[in-house]
């Protein structure tokens, strides 16, 4: 488990996602605010948040308009992970009318997701508040935006799981079906992969853990337990093996999973059912 910082982010892959974005809204051409106005107009503008939340994606909104105009001048008020108010001004920039117009929608797309994220997973990080267990991301993640939707769960406070399939030995129900079992899964894939690859192992029963717990695993995932069944499996591995907790995990009852004992939680929403933070953007006269 890790925490995916800004220095860690390939500009490269973010600068391919904005022309992706750009290409998809522009096409050739703005019929609107081209045949409106002149190229060589310049304004100023505002970006307001208008809910309150965790502000993620400030750094990819400035390079959507200077990908556009490249004299874009770009005054940020606050930086990613801070906590915003309705009404907070975020940031004040000037440039070329065209492009401001023009790169709008594609800047507020990607701000208001990545900070919907953060917001919705600082939730989940408030909640378990006082305990030792802490909120995992998935890879129930928008295609393609994987890089952001993990950074933006950093910004909320959260903790990032694998990247993908390529970083981490995740031995899940299928799998183990395949392979005839928890210890042939095991044993087939410490027979391939590098030992200092973590193995984390998912499991639905006592009887499951034990098995975990005897092939010397990382991570043993308790799958749809109950909290009772969570308790148990949490005593019994005594800290022989890191402990994450998935499935049916909602703000009501997050707590309660941190208080057995649990040293991860993970949860598919704060990715995959996003909801947008409101965030505008404004001309200024």
């Amino acid at each position: 488990m890790k925490v995916i910082t800004r220095a860690e982010i390939d500009l490269n892959s973010v600068e391919h996602l904005i022309d992706l974005a750009l290409d998809e809204d522009i096409k050739h051409g703005d019929l609107t605010t081209e045949n409106i106005i002149s190229g060589e107009k310049k304004i100023s503008a505002i970006i307001k948040a208008k809910a309150e939340g965790i502000i993620s994606g400030l750094f990819v909104a400035e390079i959507v308009f200077k990908k556009l105009d490249n004299n874009i001048v770009w005054n940020q008020k606050y930086e990613d992970g801070d906590i915003v108010k309705n009404g907070d001004i975020l940031v004040e920039f000037s440039g070329s009318h065209r492009a401001i117009l023009m790169g709008e929608r594609t800047a507020l797309n990607f701000l208001q997701r990545m900070s919907g994220v953060a917001t919705k997973t600082n939730a989940f990080v408030h909640a378990v508040k006082g305990t030792n267990a802490q909120i995992l991301d998935t890879r129930k993640t928008l295609p393609a935006y994987r890089m952001l939707d993990k950074y933006s769960v950093t910004m909320g406070g959260g903790t990032n799981h694998r990247m993908g399939l390529f970083d981490m030995v995740m031995i899940k129900d299928n799998h183990i079906k395949v392979a005839g079992g928890i210890t042939k899964a095991v044993n087939k894939i410490r027979l391939s992969v590098n030992k200092n690859i973590k193995i984390e192992v998912e499991t639905s029963s006592i009887k499951e853990v034990e098995e975990a717990i005897n092939c010397k695993v990382d991570v043993i995932m308790l799958d749809n337990m109950n909290n009772e069944e969570m308790k148990k499996a949490v005593e019994f591995i005594a800290g022989r093996a890191l402990v994450e907790a998935s499935g049916n995990v909602n703000l009501k009852r997050v707590k309660s999973i941190a208080e057995t004992g649990v040293d991860f939680i993970s949860i598919g929403a704060l990715t995959h059912s996003v909801m947008a933070l409101d965030i505008s953007q404004y001309i200024l006269e």
